[in-house]
């Protein structure tokens, strides 16, 4: 029978292939009452089984060196330790044992209901789902105690066509599969931040989460299309769809392999209109697939992953290395480092209060100015690493000019403290300032007077002047990247930076959607910054703009207050 499933794309592109049913078994555990003289033993078969999986998590630590994604893989790994190692966890498990003369079993359980609570409690997407590590880490631990531990997938017949369909996905379930390269992957679990998302985004394969039944509405070896784009699964689908589908399928590979020819090509429009294409980049390990796909500077460089994952600070040399990595792989082109970006949602200290909105909260260049200390180790070891190439420093969700002042200060501070140590660095690197906030872009004139760039966050412009957060299911279909408020507040930035004569950029994800290329180039935006596989399908997108025309039409859509006029005018445009 065939029907078809709606999901969240989290990854782009077409796969078809047979299923591949994950194993997905809900550990039963039993309650028992124990008499006092256990007690002792019982928190040593827990202890016992922490160990196990804390070795578990070592072996597969070390088998994704050097692999596809090892940063990635490492990073969740490092988090599922730190959640293993968090006393909250074993102490307080421990501590219900003896308290309530119980088995270590149903205390972990009861332990686990306590934190998924309060993952639960927490407004922000990213950090809410982190509570699937929790429970990931604790069925290991009552895997350990259950007696069988480490689950190891079975071998499977069919290569090279599977698609891997399962309840929820652990890096290292991942880690587990990645040998048999499924060609796809899908969930019931997950959003747009979930572990199985930015697995299979690095993996660069399509992926659909947020299935809610595909694990039980499907059946190993159903042939399956996975369709990445639209969130669309087809289970056994009749001869028409099918062959549609791989006619589309051949279609993106032979469109994929004809962009690579252009991989050295300048990005130029038919008038004659260069424009630089950068990369957004988490990862030093990214620059291979930046000089893959032929970028010419790296216009977002996330550093709030050096703090992630881990309890304790990086230190100013470990982020030294990182960014001279970074920088000396680029060869001189532009490298832009934007400062930690973490928030009063990602608190390094796991006891201090979650606001009760995080994304309007102490985060990003407020964090930095309300931690000195922290900040200025950061700013050290980017002024280092500007001694060897071109760096420049992006601040997040400024706001005020007073801001800017602070933090221009604590620049020239970190700068003397080098010169006082004979320490080299750049003396006139630039710093730009993100304009993520609707303040900062109606106050323009005051902040380019001040800074040397600016760099357009869409994805939070949007989301605020909007008054709309887009992790929330119940208003993300408000979010508009074409609302007309919206695109003439990116207009007005773009303009206005391009008459001062002020570098300008646009960083967020308008910048890899290439619906939105001509319009940005419209606007009068000469660079953008995407993820490193977007590249390419954008700059064919400007080489094959001619911009006399393509201002004629954007200042059109400017005009209009009517969302389906703008819709018919940007297809107009994009023809």
């Amino acid at each position: 029978m065939s029907f078809v499933l709606h999901g969240a794309g989290v990854s782009r592109g077409i796969a078809i292939g047979h299923a591949y049913l994950a194993s997905h078994a809900a550990l039963e555990v039993a309650h028992h009452i124990l008499p006092k003289n256990k007690v002792n033993n019982e928190i040593s078969r827990l202890d016992a089984a922490f160990a196990t999986v804390r070795e578990e998590l070592k072996l597969l630590h070390a088998s994704v060196i050097g692999g596809p994604a090892s940063a990635e893989f490492g990073a969740f790994l490092d988090l599922h330790r730190m959640i293993l190692d968090d006393p909250t966890l074993l102490s307080a498990a421990k501590t219900y044992i003896t308290q309530n003369l119980c088995n270590a079993e149903w205390a972990i359980t009861q332990q686990t209901d306590v934190l998924l609570i309060q993952f639960e409690e927490i407004e922000d997407s990213y950090l809410r789902e982190r509570k699937t590590d929790v429970i990931q880490v604790t069925e290991r631990v009552l895997k350990a105690l259950l007696g069988h531990p480490g689950y190891i997938p079975p071998p499977i017949t069919r290569t090279g066509d599977s698609i891997l369909v399962a309840h929820d996905l652990s890096p290292a379930d991942v880690l587990q599969y990645k040998k048999h390269r499924f060609t796809a992957f899908i969930t019931d679990l997950g959003g747009s931040t979930s572990h199985t998302a930015i697995v299979a985004q690095s993996l660069n394969i399509p992926s659909i989460v947020a299935l809610h039944n595909a694990r039980q509405l499907i059946h190993n070896n159903d042939v399956l299309i996975i369709d990445g784009d639209q969130g669309v699964v087809i289970v056994n689908p009749d001869k028409q769809i099918f062959t549609e589908y791989q006619l589309r399928q051949n279609q993106l590979e032979l469109e994929k392999k004809k962009l690579k020819r252009i991989r050295t090509t300048v990005a130029k429009t038919l008038d004659g209109v260069t424009i630089d294409l950068h990369a957004n980049i988490e990862l030093p390990q990214d620059i291979e697939q930046v000089k893959e796909n032929g970028a010419t500077g790296i216009g977002l460089f996330r550093s709030e992953f050096l703090f992630l994952n881990r309890d304790d600070l990086p230190s100013e040399d470990e982020q030294f290395e990182a960014y001279c990595t970074v920088v000396k792989r680029m060869s001189g082109l532009p490298v832009t480092i934007r400062t930690f970006d973490l928030g009063a949602d990602k608190n390094l200290d796991s006891n201090k209060r979650v606001a009760a909105n995080p994304a309007l909260g102490l985060r990003a260049i407020r964090l930095s100015l309300a931690e000195p200390k922290m900040f200025h180790t950061q700013l050290r070891s980017i002024l280092r690493a500007s001694f060897y190439g071109n760096i420049r420093i992006l601040i997040p969700m400024l706001s005020s000019v007073p801001e800017i002042n602070q933090t221009l200060r604590l620049v020239d501070r970190a700068k003397k403290s080098l010169l006082d140590e004979g320490i080299p660095f750049d003396s006139d690197i630039n710093i730009g300032g993100m304009i993520e906030v609707p303040a900062a872009a109606l106050s323009l004139d005051i902040f380019m007077k001040q800074l040397d760039f600016l760099s357009i966050g869409t994805n939070d412009l949007i989301q605020y002047t909007l008054a709309i957060d887009r992790t929330d299911d119940a208003v993300a279909h408000l979010y508009d990247p074409l609302h007309p408020a919206v695109l003439r507040l990116i207009a007005h930035i773009i303009q206005s930076a391009n008459y001062a004569e002020i570098p300008v950029e646009v960083c967020g994800e308008m910048a890899g959607d290439i619906s939105c290329t001509r319009l940005l180039l419209g606007f009068g935006l000469r660079q953008f910054s995407m993820f490193p596989t977007q590249l390419l399908t954008v700059k064919n997108q400007v080489l094959r703009s001619y911009l006399p025309d393509i201002r004629h039409i954007a200042e059109e859509i400017l005009k209009s207050d009517n969302p389906k006029s703008i819709r018919a005018l940007l297809t107009k445009l994009n023809s």
